[in-house]
């Protein structure tokens, strides 16, 4: 099921962008893994590939790359498991949140401190 709305969002992006060619795509779909890897004209480049990892549990990897309007290359690594999504790599780096203010810790520190009853 997963690998179809990978495949669906793949269609879309050559959709949004009638001017790119299939340079490569590879796909290779079994039971208990599948890998697959695509190339377009217009730069955008992806692979990922998953195998079965328990009953219902999938370990993914995968990347992506692509030039952003203002020129830029971005490229993304990246892990899906158990626990969700995680970003190995990133080029550029992904922006991070601010620091939370202390006023806030000190409310929630209260909070955790007392409870509602």
């Amino acid at each position: 099921m997963k690998f179809f709305i990978v495949i669906a969002c793949v269609l879309a992006v050559v959709a949004a962008n009638e001017e790119a060619d299939v340079l490569r795509s590879d796909a290779e779909v079994n039971v208990d893994n599948f890998k697959y890897a695509y190339e377009f004209s217009n730069g955008i480049k992806a692979q990922q590939e998953g195998k079965l990892a328990g009953e219902d549990t999938w370990k993914v990897n995968g990347q992506y790359s692509y030039t952003s309007p203002e020129g830029e290359q971005v490229s993304l690594q990246y892990t899906a498991d158990e626990n969700g999504f995680h970003v190995d790599a990133a080029n550029p780096l992904l922006p991070t949140p601010p620091p939370i203010p202390a006023h806030i810790l000190k409310a929630i520190e209260y909070i955790n401190a007392h409870p509602a009853q």
